[in-house]
């Protein structure tokens, strides 16, 4: 990982207000207890060495142009990492997404509402053949994505009730299969 140097006076800013030897000690005593994992979240966030260590220096360089709005001393890490996860996000902003050479017209003939295969024809037939207590909650899971809570309420039963149903539903469509 790289460090940062800061000059007393560097930054477009520093003619308004000079940074003094103090300011810039108080600048590296907050961050530097941070560095390490200021650099970890980074490196999570990109998954890259070399732009977890740029990411960790623009969050550096604009905690030191807006240090004087850092109210709390004691809230410096979140503040730090809030800067890093924003500046992250401003890379994402930078890049402009490549136009696919797929004609949009091709979109459309490509898809298909319905399954024809022989599996799909077996599976839906064993779904007729589950009984209706039992294939109800396995499709608003399966197809719907409901969760075992959420089908439980829709059903007007216990969660476990839900789960029990969920679980002898799987059992009957391998028995079915």
């Amino acid at each position: 990982m790289t460090a940062i140097a800061l000059a007393p006076t560097a930054g477009p800013s520093s003619k308004a207000h000079p940074r003094t030897r103090s300011d810039e000690q108080s600048f590296n005593d907050l961050i530097g207890v941070y560095m390490g994992e200021l650099y970890r979240y980074a490196y999570w966030l990109c998954g890259n060495g070399a732009l977890a260590d740029d990411l960790v220096q623009e969050t550096l360089v604009r905690a030191w142009k807006s240090m004087d709005r850092l109210n709390d001393p004691k809230a410096v890490k979140g503040w730090l990492l809030t800067i890093l996860r924003r500046e992250n996000a401003r890379r994402f902003e930078r890049q402009r997404p490549q136009e696919s050479a797929q004609p949009v017209e091709d979109l459309a003939t490509r898809r298909q509402d319905y399954d024809t295969s022989t599996e799909a024809f077996v599976l839906r037939q064993a779904l007729d053949r589950l009984p209706e207590e039992y294939r109800e909650p396995l499709l608003l899971q399966v197809i719907s994505g409901y969760s075992q809570k959420e089908i439980a309420r829709h059903l007007g039963i216990s969660v476990a009730g839900a789960g029990t149903r969920l679980f002898r539903a799987r059992e009957k469509m391998r028995a079915l299969l």
